[in-house]
C-alpha cells in the first residue's frame, strides 16, 4: 500500500510556519538552542522539497524502504511540530515591552520560565538528532532519489492546484438524477414497493438480477424487497429512486443508514423522528437555510444518517420519545400498525441487526413496504426464508450504459470527448461507482491525450480481458487519489472524520481545514476563497457528492459515498493522520501516538480500548454522541487547535472551563450543546478564529471575547427561533479588525458602544441581526443605519435583519448608497413598501422577505433584479396578530398574485409560505428557469399556469395536518395528477404539524 505524501507535506508547511516564529522568539530563546532550530528548520526545508519530488512519481514505484523512511519523516514531522506548540502554549507571553524597565522584567521572566525553557530546549535538541539520522539512514540504507514523473500527477507536472480554475461553480439546485440503466427495474420493482402483485418472473440465467420470490406482499402485511450487490454497483441509487418516486403514497416514509457497528436504539430512534408528523419548526428550518435532493421534506437530506439520531437521544424535543429500545419498538408498533409507511434500510451488514429491525416492525393493516440493501447474500437469504418477500440483484451496466453514466456524470466539451477512449469506461466493468470515479478523474485532466489515457487503462487493467471486481473499484479509486494535487489529498483525507452517510455543512469544513493550517492565500485569493476551490474540486473530483443546496445555490451539505469513505479512512489510518472510534467499521485501535480523534459514537467496549491509547499529542478532538465517551483527562491537553463537540450531550460547566486552557485553540464548535455561559476566560484564547455556539442557551458574550485579535467568526443564536446573542458594550476596534463574520446578535439599548464600532469592522462579509430591542425614535437606529451604510461600501455579501417593531427597516429604505456588494439579503418585518434601492444591487442572487406585503406590484418591482436565484415570502401562523392578515400578501385583483410575464430571468427557486397562500398564476414567459417551487400553507387558492414554467423540475407542497378538506382535495388531485404525466414537473407533497397553534382552514371546507 502506498504512502500519502499529500498529509506529510501539509504538516511540513505547517511546521516551517511555526519554526519561523519560533526563530523570531529571542526572548524565549535558551542560548545554543537557536542553532538547532535553524539546522530542524533548514533539514525540514529540504525533506519538504523531496517530499514535492515524491508525489510527482508513482507510487507503485516506491519501495519498501521509501515508504518507511516517508513514513519517519512525517513521525518527526508531527512530533516537531508537536513541540513547537507545546512551546507557544507554556510560553505564550513576551516579558519585554517598550517600558522603562523591560529589562528587569525579561530577567525576572527567565528565571520563572527557566524549567519550562530547558524542557523544551531538551527536547529541540532530541528532535535535531532525530532529523540527522533520519538523513542519514536515507543514504546508509540507499533510499534512491525519485526519478522525475510519468505524466501520473498532471496538477504537479503542470505547476501545483489552479486555484483560480476551480474558484466559481455554477449556481444551481440538487435536483433528482435519474439513475441510468435501471428504468425497467425501477418500474417492476415500483410495483412490489406499492404493494401491488408484479408480473411472475421465471429467469432462466441464474446470474439474472430479475426480482425472485415466490408470493408477493399483501395489502394487510408488510413487503421487503431486499436489494443486494457488492459496493459501487449502484444498491443505494436505486433504492433512493425507488423510495423518491413512491414516498408520496405512503402515510409515512423514513430511511435509515446502517453498517458493520450499529445501534439498534439508534437505528430505531431515527425511523420514530422521521415517521412521527414533522412540526413546523422543523420545517421551517429546513426551508429557509437550504435546498434538498427533492426527498419528502429533504429528510433524507436532513436526517439520513442514523448517527444524528444517536447524538441527540439525550436532547429530543416535545414531539421526540425518550425511553429504551422496547419503549421506541412499542412506540413504532403502535403508530405504523394503523399507517401505509415505506422505510429504507441502507446497507445492511448481518442477518442478526436485520431481524432485530424486521421484529421491531409491525404488519401494517394499511400495508408496510421496506426497502433493504445489503452488500452480503447471507443478509439477502436472511430475508427471503421470510413470506412476502423480493430478493433483487443488483447487475452492472451493459451495452451503452456505461458510456451514458460517464458522459453525464463528466458533462465534457465535444473537444475532450473526442480524447476519451472507450476504454476508460470499458475498464470500469459497468460498476457506477467506478465509471463515475473515472468520470471525475478525466474532467480534471482536460489536457491529457488519448495515448496517455490508454497508458492509464493498461495500468489499472494490466488484463483487459478480464473484469473489475471489488479490488478493481478500490485500484482506480487509487489511482484516481493519487493523481490529486498533495494539498486536496490532505483536505480529502480530513473527510472522515465525520461518520458514514451523514450529510456534513461546506462551511463546517472549510473552516476547520482553515483551523488546521491546511489553507493558505493563493493566486491573489484569501485563504477562505481558496477553502471553497478546494471543496469545489473534490466535488469536480467525485469524491464527494452534493446532497443539499443553500437558498444562493451553493452547494450546503455533501455526502461521501461509504466506499470512498471506507478507502479514505485506510489511507487516513496508515498516515496516522486520523484516528476513527467506533464509527461504521471495525477497525484496530492504533498502538501510536494519536494526533486527530474522531470519537464516532459506540459503547464502553470502544471506551476501554481507547485507555491504552496516548493522547497527549491530541491536535483536533471531534466527538459525536455523549461527552462520556471522552478519555479521562482529554480536554486538559494544551495543543488541541481544533475541538468540535456539535451537538452533543453532557456538557457540563467544568467542560466550558478546561476549554479556556486550551491556549492554541482555533476552532471551537459547541453548536447544540447544553452550554449556557461562556466563562470570561475565553479571552485567553488569543488564537481563536471561529466560536459557534448556535442553537445553544447561550445569549451573551463576556468582554473578554474583544480580546481575541484573530477572531474571524462569531456564530451565534438561533435562526429558527429567532433566540439572539447579546454583544458586549464595546467590540474594541483595535483588535476586533478580522472578524468577518458576526451572526445571530441581538442589538438593544446597552449596545450603544458596540454599533458604533462597527463602522471598524471593514472585513465583516455577513452581519446577521436576529433581534432589535430598541425604543421607537430612539438616535441608535440612525447609528446602526449609518454603520451598515458604511460596511457596504467594502466587504459586506451578507445582510439579515429581523425586526419585529419595522420601525429599523422603514428607515432603511431611505439608504442613501445602498450595500452595493450585497449578493444575499434576509428582512424580516411588516413592510409595506419595499427600499428602491434593491433593485439597484446588481449581484443579488438571495433575497427573503417575511412579513412583507405581496401583492403583484411587488413582484413586478423584485422581476426588474436581473441576478436574482431564489426569492422568499414568508409568514408564519406565529407572528400573526390581529393587525396582519394571515396570508402572504393582498392584491386588489380579487386576493389573486400574478407573476409578470417578464423579468425573472435567473430565478431558480421561488418560496411562498403562510397559513394562506392566494392563486397564483403563472403567465406565458414567466420566469423561464424556474425549476423548484415550494409552497407551505394550510389553505392554498390554488396555482394556475403552472405549464407555463418550462424548466420547472419540482414542486414542494408542505400542507399542515388540519388543513381543511378542500385543501386537501385539491393537493391530492394534483399530486395524482403528476405521477401519471411524466414529462410534467414532480409534484412531492409532506405534512406539517404546528405545535404552536391547532390552525386550520376553517371556512374553507364548504
Amino acid at each position: 500500500m502506498e504512502i500519502v505524501v499529500g498529509a506529510s507535506e501539509a504538516t511540513m508547511k505547517s511546521l516551517l510556519r511555526k519554526l519561523g516564529g519560533l526563530l523570531a522568539h529571542e526572548y524565549a530563546l535558551i542560548r545554543g538552542v537557536r542553532g538547532d532550530i535553524q539546522y530542524i528548520n533548514d533539514e525540514m526545508t529540504s525533506m519538504q522539497a523531496f517530499l514535492g519530488d515524491l508525489s510527482s512519481t508513482i507510487p507503485q514505484g516506491h519501495d519498501r524502504r521509501m515508504k518507511d523512511w516517508m513514513e519517519q519523516i512525517r513521525d518527526v514531522t508531527y512530533d516537531i511540530e508537536d513541540c513547537v506548540d507545546d512551546f507557544a502554549h507554556r510560553l505564550s507571553h513576551d516579558p519585554g515591552g517598550e517600558v522603562c524597565c523591560a529589562f528587569v522584567i525579561s530577567k525576572v521572566y527567565e528565571f520563572w520560565t527557566w524549567q519550562s525553557r530547558r524542557d523544551i530546549a531538551s527536547s529541540i535538541a532530541e528532535l535535531k538528532v532525530r532529523a540527522q539520522q533520519i538523513g542519514e539512514r536515507r543514504t546508509r540504507y540507499g533510499v534512491d532519489n525519485p526519478k522525475s514523473g510519468s505524466g501520473e500527477s498532471s496538477a504537479v507536472a503542470t505547476g501545483g492546484f489552479q486555484a483560480a480554475e476551480n474558484q466559481q461553480m455554477s449556481l444551481e439546485l440538487v435536483g433528482t438524477k435519474k439513475p441510468v440503466g435501471v428504468d425497467k427495474d425501477i418500474k417492476d420493482l415500483g410495483e412490489w414497493v406499492t404493494l401491488q402483485q408484479p408480473a411472475a418472473t421465471s429467469p432462466t440465467d441464474p446470474s439474472s438480477s430479475a426480482p425472485t420470490s415466490q408470493t408477493g406482499p399483501k395489502k394487510n402485511g408488510q413487503g421487503v424487497l431486499s436489494i443486494v450487490g457488492f459496493g459501487g454497483v449502484g444498491k443505494t441509487t436505486m433504492a433512493m429512486a425507488l423510495y423518491q418516486k413512491f414516498a408520496d403514497q405512503f402515510d409515512c416514509r423514513a430511511m435509515v443508514t446502517v453498517s458493520q457497528s450499529s445501534d439498534i436504539e439508534a437505528i430505531l430512534q431515527s425511523i420514530h423522528s422521521q415517521v412521527m408528523p414533522q412540526s413546523k419548526d422543523a420545517n421551517e428550518k429546513q426551508g429557509s437555510s437550504g435546498v434538498g435532493t427533492s426527498e419528502k421534506n429533504s429528510l433524507v437530506a436532513a436526517i439520513g444518517s442514523l448517527w444524528d439520531t444517536f447524538k441527540q437521544k439525550g436532547h429530543q424535543d416535545d414531539d421526540q420519545p425518550g425511553g429504551s429500545t422496547s419503549d421506541i419498538a412499542r412506540d413504532l408498533r403502535k403508530h405504523l400498525g394503523e399507517q401505509s409507511y415505506l422505510l429504507l434500510v441502507d446497507d445492511v451488514w448481518s442477518a442478526s441487526m436485520w431481524e432485530k429491525i424486521r421484529n421491531s416492525l409491525p404488519k401494517s393493516k394499511r400495508g408496510g413496504s421496506i426497502i433493504l440493501t445489503t452488500r452480503f447474500q447471507a443478509v439477502a437469504s436472511a430475508c427471503i426464508r421470510d413470506k412476502g418477500v423480493h430478493v433483487h440483484k443488483v447487475g452492472v451496466l451493459r451495452d451503452d450504459k456505461p458510456k451514458e453514466l460517464f458522459m453525464a456524470e463528466s458533462n465534457m466539451s465535444e473537444e475532450n470527448q473526442k480524447k476519451i477512449p472507450p476504454e476508460l469506461w470499458e475498464i470500469c466493468g459497468g460498476l457506477p461507482l467506478a465509471i463515475v470515479t473515472m468520470a471525475g478523474h478525466a474532467v480534471c485532466n482536460p489536457d491529457k491525450l488519448e495515448k496517455d489515457w490508454m497508458d492509464v487503462c493498461t495500468r489499472l487493467v494490466p488484463d483487459s480481458g478480464k473484469p473489475i471486481g471489488q479490488d478493481g473499484v478500490t485500484r482506480i479509486l487509487s489511482h484516481c487519489y493519487n493523481d490529486m494535487p498533495a494539498e486536496i489529498k490532505t483536505c480529502s483525507l480530513y473527510l472522515c472524520i465525520f461518520p458514514k452517510g451523514r450529510n456534513i455543512s461546506r462551511k463546517r469544513l472549510t473552516r476547520r481545514w482553515l483551523a488546521e493550517g491546511f489553507v493558505s492565500e493563493k493566486d491573489g485569493l484569501s485563504a477562505e476563497d481558496v477553502a471553497e476551490t478546494y471543496f469545489n474540486h473534490l466535488i469536480k473530483r467525485k469524491i464527494i457528492r452534493a446532497v443539499e443546496h443553500s437558498s444562493n445555490g451553493k452547494v450546503k451539505s455533501y455526502q461521501v459515498h461509504d466506499m470512498v469513505l471506507q478507502y479514505i479512512v485506510s489511507r487516513a489510518s496508515e498516515e496516522n493522520f486520523v484516528t476513527v472510534v467506533g464509527g461504521h467499521w471495525l477497525m484496530a485501535l492504533p498502538s501510536n501516538k494519536v494526533r486527530r480523534l474522531s470519537l464516532q459514537g459506540g459503547d464502553s467496549k470502544y471506551k476501554k480500548g481507547m485507555d491504552g491509547m496516548n493522547f497527549s499529542h491530541v491536535r483536533s478532538l471531534t466527538l459525536f454522541g455523549s461527552l462520556t465517551l471522552l478519555p479521562s483527562n482529554s480536554l486538559k491537553f494544551g495543543i488541541v487547535q481544533v475541538l468540535d463537540l456539535e451537538g452533543c450531550n453532557d456538557f457540563k460547566k467544568q467542560h466550558a472551563k478546561e476549554i479556556c486552557k486550551m491556549l492554541l485553540l482555533k476552532y471551537l464548535s459547541l453548536r447544540r450543546t447544553e452550554i449556557d455561559k461562556i466563562p470570561k476566560k475565553i479571552g485567553r484564547l488569543q488564537y481563536l478564529e471561529t466560536i459557534d455556539i448556535r442553537e445553544t442557551n447561550v445569549t451573551e458574550l463576556p468582554s473578554t471575547v474583544c480580546q481575541l485579535e484573530r477572531l474571524v467568526n462569531i456564530l451565534g443564536g438561533n435562526k429558527r427561533t429567532r433566540k439572539a446573542l447579546r454583544l458586549p458594550e464595546d467590540l474594541k476596534k483595535e483588535t476586533m479588525k478580522s472578524l468577518r463574520i458576526l451572526s445571530g446578535i441581538e442589538i438593544d439599548e446597552g449596545s450603544a458602544a458596540a454599533v458604533a464600532d462597527l463602522h471598524h469592522l471593514t472585513e465583516l462579509r455577513k452581519l446577521a441581526i436576529y433581534k432589535l430591542n430598541i425604543g421607537k425614535g430612539s438616535k441608535l437606529f440612525r447609528e446602526l443605519s449609518s454603520s451598515i451604510e458604511y460596511l457596504g461600501g467594502y466587504s459586506l455579501h451578507t445582510l439579515i435583519i429581523d425586526d419585529e417593531s419595522s420601525e429599523f427597516l422603514k428607515l432603511l429604505t431611505a439608504l442613501s448608497f445602498p450595500p452595493k456588494f450585497l449578493n444575499a439579503l434576509e428582512l424580516s418585518g411588516k413592510l409595506v413598501d419595499l427600499p428602491q434601492w434593491i433593485t439597484e444591487l446588481d449581484i443579488l442572487t438571495k433575497l427573503t422577505l417575511s412579513l412583507t406585503v405581496l401583492t403583484t406590484d411587488t413582484l413586478l418591482q423584485l422581476s426588474k433584479v436581473k441576478t436574482l436565484f431564489s426569492l422568499t415570502f414568508s409568514l408564519t401562523s406565529a407572528k400573526v396578530d390581529s393587525g396582519t392578515a394571515a396570508t402572504i400578501g393582498e392584491n386588489k385583483a380579487d386576493g389573486k398574485i400574478i407573476v409578470p410575464a417578464s423579468g425573472f430571468e435567473e430565478l431558480k427557486l421561488l418560496r411562498f409560505s403562510a397559513p394562506l397562500v392566494p392563486l397564483l398564476t403563472f403567465p406565458d414567459n414567466a420566469m423561464p428557469k424556474l425549476e423548484r417551487l415550494e409552497l407551505r400553507f394550510s389553505n392554498l387558492g390554488g396555482i394556475n399556469g403552472i405549464e407555463n414554467l418550462q424548466n420547472l423540475k419540482e414542486v414542494h407542497l408542505r400542507i399542515h395536518d388540519k388543513a381543511g378538506g378542500v385543501t386537501k382535495s385539491m393537493v391530492d388531485n394534483m399530486a395524482t395528477a403528476a405521477r401519471e404525466d411524466d414529462k410534467g414537473p414532480r409534484i412531492i407533497v409532506d405534512q406539517y404539524h404546528d405545535r404552536r397553534s391547532t390552525h386550520s382552514d376553517q371556512g374553507c371546507t364548504k
